[in-house]
Order: structure tokens, then C-alpha cells, then sequence
């Protein structure tokens, strides 16, 4: 058990921000746990449940939604997604750190969840690429995607990007080695705040 409760690190940012290697890659250095959304799609080539997803049925989600399980969840292109409290709420406790890639939308549903334990954990930030250039740039790198495609993708990041002055923190992205080492210092900063202490702990 730890001396502290855990942080919520809520991530958002258009696609082509950095946003989920950022998040990955503090996963990876085991600095917090990743969190594990549901879906109700099929899982794709190489995908486990419970590792890259929970694959429910509709009619479970659709049950767990009736039951007040998920902290978030939405429809996406016929799909369902959202976050089972489950996966959030236990970790928080015991102290460990848990980062969540999530869309404006989400965001949002989390930032109105009234579960005190929630509230307290949550740091939001938004990942912002240095500008409509660059965006683009990082869109068309892959050299997989129409133009058609790029251009929704534009579009849909462009309008993400107003939601930035919603949340507490914002990157502006540069390099990956910079947007990582601000990344990782809003953690460890957040850490040290003194409200996460166990009152034992003071």
C-alpha cells in the first residue's frame, strides 16, 4: 500500500499529437498502469481480451451501462467503448497511477463523474500540436491514407483542438524526447501534492 492515493491522468489530443506513445511509453516504464477499456467490436489480428481490450457483447455493455459500471462511454462509427469504474477506482486506492487515452468526449463525462475519489485523482491534460502545419505533416507521414481520409482526419482534429482550454494542462507538443520529459515531470509533480497523502501519512 502506498503513502498516497493514486493519480488519474486523463490524455487527450487529436490524432497525430503523440498523445498514445506518450501514454504507452510511461506504461512501459512502469511509472503507471494503462487503462483497459471495453468495446463491443470484434478484436482485430494480435488483440487479447483483457490485455488491449475487454471485447464485450452488446448486450453486456449494454447491461453493465443500465448498472452504473462504466466512469465513461460512448458510440464510435457502431461501436461501443467506454471505462469500467472497476478498472480505475480499486488501483487509485491502493496508490498506483493509472493514464487514460481518451477523446474530448470522454474527457468530459470523466471531468462530470461525481465519485469523490475520482475527482481528486483526476489530472487532464491536452496534447497540442505546435500548429495546423506540423498537424498536417504528422497526418500525411504515414503515407498510407487519401487525401480524402487526411482531410476528414484534418477536419476532426482541428475541431477537437478547441476543447483545449477545457482542461487543466496543456503540452505543446515539440520533439518526442521533450514532450516526454514534460510528460513525465506533470507525474512526478503531481505526486508530491499533499492532498494525496494518507492521513497516516502526514
Amino acid at each position: 500500500m502506498s503513502d498516497r492515493t493514486g493519480i488519474l491522468l486523463l490524455v487527450s489530443g487529436p490524432s497525430g499529437s503523440g498523445k498514445t506513445t506518450l501514454c504507452r511509453r510511461l506504461a512501459g516504464e512502469k511509472e503507471v498502469r494503462y487503462s483497459i477499456s471495453c468495446t463491443t467490436r470484434s478484436p482485430r489480428a494480435g488483440e487479447e481480451h483483457g490485455r488491449d481490450y475487454y471485447f464485450l457483447t452488446r448486450d453486456e455493455f449494454e447491461r453493465r451501462v443500465a448498472a452504473g459500471d462504466f466512469l465513461e462511454h460512448a458510440e464510435v462509427h457502431g461501436n461501443r467503448y467506454g471505462t469500467l469504474k472497476s478498472e480505475v477506482l480499486e488501483h487509485l486506492a491502493h496508490g498506483t497511477d493509472i493514464v487514460m487515452d481518451i477523446d474530448v468526449q470522454g474527457a468530459a463525462q470523466v471531468r462530470a463523474c461525481d465519485d469523490f475519489a475520482i475527482r481528486a485523482a483526476l489530472v487532464d491534460l491536452f496534447v497540442m500540436p505546435p500548429d495546423e502545419t506540423e498537424l498536417r505533416n504528422r497526418l500525411t507521414g504515414r503515407g498510407t491514407d487519401s487525401e480524402d481520409v487526411i482531410a476528414l482526419r484534418m477536419a476532426n482534429s482541428l475541431d477537437e483542438m478547441r476543447h483545449w482550454p477545457e482542461y487543466t494542462f496543456r503540452l505543446l507538443s515539440g520533439t518526442h524526447e521533450e514532450d516526454y520529459l514534460r510528460f513525465k515531470a506533470l507525474l512526478l509533480a503531481e505526486r508530491l501534492r499533499i492532498s494525496r497523502l494518507h492521513p497516516s501519512a502526514h
